[in-house]
Order: C-alpha cells, then structure tokens, then sequence
C-alpha cells in the first residue's frame, strides 16, 4: 500500500494467502446454509448473525486491519510475525466455532470457552498493534491503527456481556446486557474499525485523492465515538435508558464528524461500482440504525420494549451494515489482492461489478421492506430475495478470481470477451464505466424485483393484507375537551381494576403497570390501541381515545385473555350527548370491528399424505444411561416453527427445540442438576414430575431471559412427566411444552431395544402460527400424535427382529386425552404402570395384556416379542384418536 497526497494504492506484495479470506468465505457460506435449513434449528436467526458477525466480519476485521496497518505505518513484517498472525487467525476462527456450538448447544461453559478464545486472539492483535504503532515513525493515518485499537479494547467487554446473557439473566438485565452488547460489539469493534479504515479507503475505492485534514477529523471523531459508547454502555448498567439515549446520539455526532471527509471525496467522484455503492449504503443503514434506537429507546415505556426494537433493527445492523460493508470491502480488495498484475485486476473487478445497481437497489430496497409491519409472507419472500442478492457474490468471487487468473496466464481471448470496457479505461484495475442510463436500469430492475416479490406475497397470503380492523372507540361522539386518567395494574392475571367508566366523549388515558413478579403483560383494546409487551415492574401508556362506546381490552399473551384477564371500559352519560351524525347509526350496518386474531383458517391435517422425501421420524430409542450419578442439563425454552403433520407447521414452545422435548434417563438415587433458561419473549416454567419439591421457587414462571437451576433426586421409578407450569398450563403443555424422566426399576433386565413413546394432543392455529387456544379449552383436538408428530413412526417404523424382546415406555403427555396403547397382533408379557407390574413375564397363569390404559400424565411400560416377520400397527386403541394420528408401525424382519 503507498499513501501520498492522492488515493492509496493498495498492492498485494505477497500472493494470495488462502488462510487470509477463505474462512470468511466459509462463514458466508455457513450463513447462506443456515438460512436454506433454518426452520430446522434452534436459534436460527441469532446462528446467523453470529456467523455473519462474529464468524466473516471479524476474521476479515483481523485481516485487513493488519494489513492496512502494515501500509500506513510503513513496516514490513518478519515471518515470525506472519506465524502469529496465522495463529491468531486459527485461535480467532476455532473460538468463533466453539461459541457457536456452546450456544446452539445450550452450553454456556462451552460458550465462555470459545469467547475467551475469541478475546484471546482480538486481544493479542491489539497488543501488536500498539507495539507496531510504537515501533513506527510518525505516519500522517496512524489513526487510523489507534481506532483498530480502541476497537480490540472494546471486544472482550463485548464478549462478557454475551457470555452473561448465555449464562442466564432475567428482565431486565437481559434487555439491558443485549443492548450493550450490541452497542460494544457492533458500534465498537465493527463500527469503530469500518470508520477508521474509511478515512483513507473510502477516497481510494473512488480513486480520487484523500480530503485535507481527513486525519485530523478522524482523531477528533474517535473520541467522540468512544464517549458515545462508553455512556451508552455505562447508562445499560445502571438501568438509565436516558444515558443511552444520549450516548447512541453522541455515536451519531461522530458519524456525522466523519461524514465531511466522506462527502467530499464523494462529491470530487461519486459512486459508480458495486463496492462504493455497497460501502455508502451501509455506513447509511449505520447512522439510521443508531439514530432510530436512540430516539426509540428513550421514549420506550420500559426495557423490555427497547429490547424489541433492538432485536426488530438487528438485521438492519447485520444485514444492512455487516454484511454490506464485508462484501463493498471484499469486492475492492480481493482483485488487488489474487496478484495478475492490472489486467487481472481489472478482470477480477469486472465480474464482481456484474449486476451492480440491481444488487444494492434488492438488498436496500428489501431491507426496508423488511423492517415495515408487512404480512409473514410478503417478509419471507422479500427476505429471500435480499439473502439471493447478497449471497450472489459468493459465486462472483469464485468467477472473478478465475478472469484473474486467466489474465494472468495470458488468455487474450477471455479477456477480449470479458472486459472490453476496462480495456478503454487504462492501466488502473477499475471495472469499466457503465452508462448512466444502464445504472438507473438495474437499480429500477432491482426495485421491480422487491416489488414483485411483495406482489407475489400478497397474492400467497390475500388475507394478512386486510389487516385488522377497528371501531373508533369515539363512536360518533363529539369530544368534551376533558380527560379521564386511570391506573390498572396487571398481575395474576387479572387487570386491576378490570372495569373503568368513561363519561361520553372524555379522552380516556390508561397508565398500565405490569406489577407482576414474573409474567410478561400487555393491554390490547377492541379500538387497535395498544401497549407494548411489558416486563415485570414496567408500565406504559395507553392513549385509548375519544370514549363514546363501550371497550372491550385483553392481555394478548397466548391463554391470558382465556383464563380471564380482561379490561371492560363502560361510557356513561352517553345519551346526553350529540352525535355526529355520521352512518354507523342507521339500520342494518354492522361497524363492529374484529379483534387482532390471525383470521387465517387452521392448517387441516391430511393423513393420507406423506411426509416429505427424506423425512425422520423423532428419535424415539431412550437415552443410554449416563456413567455418573449427577445429571446436569441444561433446557433453554425458546420458540420454533416446526412440522408437525405433512403440510402443517406450527410455531411450537418448545425445550431445546423440539416436542417432546429431550428425555432424560436415571435410576433410583440419581441427583438431576437441570438449567431452565427462558429465550422467549413470554413468561415459561417447568415441572418435574420425578422431583418431590417444594414448588414455590424451582417451578417458578422465569420472565424472558430470566433463568433457575431445579435440582431433584430420583426416589421412585417410572416413567415421569415434565411440562411447564404457567398458566394456562394447558395451553403450554399442548404447544409443545412437555417430555418424560426414565427412571430404571431396580434389577430392569436388558432387553433388545428400548422405545420411548409420548402421546400429545395438536390444537392447531393458523399455518406457522401457534396453538389455538380456543381449541385447548373446548377440547378440540386436530390431530393426536406419539412424539409430536402425526402417524410418524409409520413412514419411519420402529423396529425388531423375531425374538427380539423390545421394551416400550409410554407417557400420555395429554395436555386431556386418555390412550389405550395397543399392538394389532402381539401382546404384552410384561406390563409396568405407575410403578409397579401389573404383569410379569412367566406368570403363573400365563397370563398377557392387549393395552396399556393410561390417564393424561400416566406412564408405565410394556414389553413385547414377535414370533413372526411383518408390520405391527401400534396405535391408542380409542379409535377416533388412532385415527387423528396415534399411530404407528412396528417392521419385524428375521
């Protein structure tokens, strides 16, 4: 890299290191399989962030930031210099990996483990570069370096907080730790590192020569930055939203310190490529995102509503400034990094400046779509096609780094065919200019792409666009010019009070407090007003309006409005005052409004079709028994959208991401050690059946991001029921919130296979949505399953051999339905209910079993050996349930 008074030049002097970008390309990769598979994961969205941020842009960031350090403090490395910073680069990379399986493993010792290794790697960058600005004679954009390393200081505070919230923490410091993680991590160490390389960068991607005093505004903004984050941070660990505010704003102060450099050089030569345009739009998404949390963090009623917006602007940070920055950046660098000399660059630059302004103009354009309170599937479909935009420069690269290549080797005719364009430009490595007309035609294209995208939404989904619709809570009524106020607790449950009285035409103005020790609360109106969701000890205001009707209000929270906790507001006086007039009086017009339920219809479950190609079924073997006598898990509730019958998904709650949720496997005497950890954003609890404790504390309702350690000792055998216990508890249990505890009889004798087998009732809502509660309490089942899924175990059987004896362990989860449980042509020898046999294996009277009857929370099991090879149907032999999906195969080969 030279500097003088015009551009830098950056210049590859040694050839192109594999080590150096092929991991951020392996990330990338990672994010793009992630998002293709990620109905299936837990934690998907957090997965990809992670390995956008914490994988690609921080490996690139220890990268180029050295590099550009070693070009503007003109030093040349040694090659035990070039060995530490392939170490650092393997430390950096193993750690990020090792976060990443601690987390999506629910292991936050494994997760501390990897950030520490991640701290380890930044840390020791930092320490060299502050020795090489040490080393250094005095170079015009050493600070440049000084913000790499106020941005290494800032990643391993970043780290810890993340590694807190991974541990457990409840509302709100989960919320506040989010925050200033975010604010670290991004702000700090991406932010930091991106605005100090744009100082000289940016004017060389241009190609046009560096501002006067660009330094001298840069030292100046970085202190600035710094004390934005630093009162950011400090207001999130005293509780005062103020403080961030103010901090997020001072953060903005700075970008826009920065931005004078930045607009001048773009005004000497404005944007043409895709790696200056890519670079402006997210330096912008940048400053739109801070100044957007920071005004909507001071004026949340609370943390746990900035905890909303945060997560909401998340993709705006990652996708919109991440990976937009990673990918401008890459696009200029890598073809001065691959070596051929001018015409290989130019090569290179050509191919991935393909389709420019129609990349940028799909993922700006989708992004803000994205952002806007449009229907699922318009979202879905306009995410998709910012992931393909983005993810299209994997193969650009891979094409480019080929026309290099064969430049370099002297493919005359490739080139001839590849860049006629950069040939009539010179000896600089710059695509070729596109006319201006071309441009304005791919980034209209790009536009047409979102929009048909959200047309294509829209056509999938009619429904959602019509939206919900309201009654005007004035009715008509003119307005007196006076105010109501009124304070209503939420708790246990109940609005208090849970009935107000407005004089007709009075605005009517409600203070709601959640005054509840642990449940999440909020108030939604028949009128559409509304308050956020709201933490324990949170409040909010709810301006509900001119009141000339009686309202109707409920707690929106899955099962709170159905076990009673309703707000009635009653007008009084109203035939005292005039109405305007307007139609909703006159007979036959029915004005009432509808309320904010999914008014889509149920997913109908079809058994007579298949699952999917490639389908497997829950693992229904049990766990093998562990070696030690301590059983420590970890259970983290988090939701997930999953199939649940052919054709049908549902937005299950779920332990560690599936239902039933992970059986766990003791013996008498065993001590179980389980971490219940709440990632969702409503309260959740469990109940071990197996335990006998006191349930005031360990079954607790955690609010989101709280956590509890619930340590039990196994006296008694069974087969034993945990589920969550918040109310309503059948609402929980039937949305997937359930699992079993084997706990072994004394002297089990071995057998050939061990099943576990938990039967469930689906109370399905709207396809993608979640349980129907109204369902839950009519007692409407759609389908009844084993395992969580319908009629499963027949397109992937369980299996035996002729002889064999298998053991089959059987739980009615319920959250309501008996079972009968069957095998069509065998019988049981040995059954074992409730703790005790009710049949053993050479009875005197030779005795067998044909069912096993069990009540909802019942378990036992049966053991059974097939003389004969064949498929055995095992079923709940109520039959109206066997037919909704309680069935399955048993495949018996010699």
């Amino acid at each position: 890299m030279r500097i003088a008074n015009g551009p830098v030049e950056v210049g590859a002097r040694r050839r192109f290191n594999p080590m150096r970008d092929i991991p951020a390309v392996l990330w990338l990769l990672a994010v793009v399989v992630v998002a293709l598979v990620h109905r299936e994961l837990a934690a998907p969205r957090w997965l990809m962030f992670h390995l956008l941020l914490l994988g690609a842009v921080t490996h690139s960031i220890l990268v180029w930031s050295q590099h550009f350090a070693d070009a503007l403090l003109h030093t040349a490395p040694t090659s035990s210099a070039y060995r530490n910073r392939t170490v650092r680069l393997v430390l950096l990379n193993l750690g990020a990996l090792v976060v990443v399986l601690g987390v999506t493993g629910v292991h936050w010792e494994v997760a501390a483990a990897g950030g520490t290794a991640v701290v380890a790697a930044v840390g020791w960058h930092g320490v060299s570069l502050v020795l090489q600005l040490r080393r250094a004679l005095g170079s015009r954009f050493a600070v440049t370096v000084r913000f790499y390393v106020a941005s290494a200081a800032l990643l391993p505070v970043g780290v810890l907080f993340g590694v807190l919230m991974v541990r457990g923490a409840g509302m709100p410091w989960h919320a506040r730790l989010m925050t200033a993680h975010v604010v670290v991590n991004v702000l700090g160490w991406m932010g930091l590192t991106v605005m100090g390389t744009m100082v000289t960068l940016w004017p060389t991607m241009l190609r046009t020569r560096i501002v006067v005093g660009a330094e001298t505004i840069a030292a100046r903004a970085l202190w600035v930055l710094l004390g934005g984050i630093v009162v950011a941070v400090g207001g999130c660990l005293v509780g005062q939203r103020l403080l961030v505010t103010l901090g997020l704003l001072g953060y903005a102060a700075g970008l826009v310190v920065l931005a004078r450099p930045f607009a001048l050089a773009m005004r000497s030569k404005p944007p043409l490529h895709f790696p200056t345009w890519s670079v402006l739009a997210a330096v912008s998404w940048l400053t739109g995102v801070v100044v957007a949390l920071a005004v909507g963090v001071g004026v949340a009623p609370g943390w746990m509503a900035a905890h909303e917006l945060l997560e909401a602007l998340t993709p705006a940070l990652a996708a919109g400034f991440g990976a937009q920055v990673l990918l401008g950046a890459l696009s200029y660098l890598i073809p001065v990094a691959v070596g051929g000399g001018p015409a290989g660059a130019r090569a290179a630059n050509t191919v991935l400046d393909r389709g420019s302004a129609l990349r940028v103009m799909v993922v700006n354009a989708g992004l803000v779509v994205c952002l806007l309170p449009v229907p699922a599937m318009v979202r879905l479909l306009v995410s998709v096609t910012v992931l393909v935009s983005l993810a299209s420069f994997l193969p650009l690269m891979f094409a480019a780094m080929r026309a290099a290549r064969q430049a370099r080797d002297g493919a005359a005719s490739m080139a001839a065919r590849e860049v006629p364009a950069a040939r009539r430009t010179g000896p600089a490595p710059v695509a070729g200019e596109r006319p201006r007309g071309q441009i304005t035609g791919l980034a209209a294209a790009g536009f047409a792409v979102v929009v048909l995208a959200v047309a294509v939404g829209v056509a999938l989904d009619p429904a959602a666009l019509a939206g919900t619709e309201h009654r005007s809570s004035a009715d008509g009524v003119v307005a007196t010019g006076h105010t109501t106020h009124v304070v209503v607790r939420a708790a246990n449950m109940r609005f208090t009070p849970s009935t107000v009285s407005v004089p007709a035409g009075n605005r009517l103005v409600i203070d709601l407090r959640n005054t509840d020790a642990h449940d999440v609360h909020d108030l939604v109106l028949d009128s559409g007003a509304h308050s956020p969701r709201l933490g324990p000890g949170e409040s909010a205001t709810v301006n509900a309006g001119v009141v000339g009707r009686d309202i109707e209000g409920w707690c929106s929270m899955p099962g709170h409005r159905q076990l009673g906790m309703v707000f009635h507001v009653r007008v009084t006086g109203l035939a005292a005052v005039r109405h305007s007039g307007t139609g909703h009086d006159m007979p036959g017009m029915d004005m009432g409004g509808t309320t904010s339920a999914d008014h889509r219809a149920a997913a109908p479950v079809d058994l007579s079709k298949s699952p999917p190609a490639g389908f497997r079924a829950h693992d229904p073997v049990l766990p093998a028994l562990p070696h030690g006598r301590v059983i420590r898990r970890t259970f983290t509730v988090s939701d997930v959208e999953s199939a649940v019958a052919p054709g049908v998904r549902q937005d299950l709650w779920t332990y560690n991401g599936t239902m039933p949720g992970p059986t766990l496997h003791g013996r008498i005497g065993d001590r179980f050690v389980i971490r219940l950890v709440n990632d969702t954003p409503m309260g959740h609890s469990i109940d071990f059946h197996a335990g006998q404790v006191a349930p005031d504390r360990p079954m607790r309702t955690l609010a989101p991001g709280q956590a509890l350690t619930y340590r039990f000792t196994a006296h008694h055998s069974g087969i034993w029921l945990y589920h969550c216990s918040t109310m309503p508890m059948a609402v929980h249990v039937a949305n997937g919130m359930f699992g079993a505890v084997v706990i072994d009889p004394p002297h089990l004798p071995p057998v050939a296979h061990s099943y576990v087998l938990l039967q469930s009732e689906l109370y399905l809502g709207a396809q993608g949505g979640s349980v129907d509660v109204a369902k839950v309490l009519a007692e409407r089942p759609d389908a009844v399953v084993f395992n969580g899924y319908a009629d499963q175990y027949d397109a992937d059987p369980l299996t035996a051999r002729v002889g064999q004896r298998i053991r089959i362990w059987v739980l009615d989860a319920g959250p309501d339905r008996p079972t009968s449980f069957h095998v069509v042509g065998g019988q049981f020898d040995t059954v074992f209910s409730e703790g005790a046999y009710l049949l053993r294996r050479g009875n005197p009277e030779h005795g067998a079993a044909q069912v096993l009857s069990l009540g909802p929370a019942q378990g036992g099991f049966v053991e059974i050996s097939f003389r004969q090879p064949g498929h055995y149907p095992f079923m709940s032999h109520l039959m109206v349930d066997a037919g909704r999906g309680a069935h399955g195969i048993i495949r018996v080969r010699r």
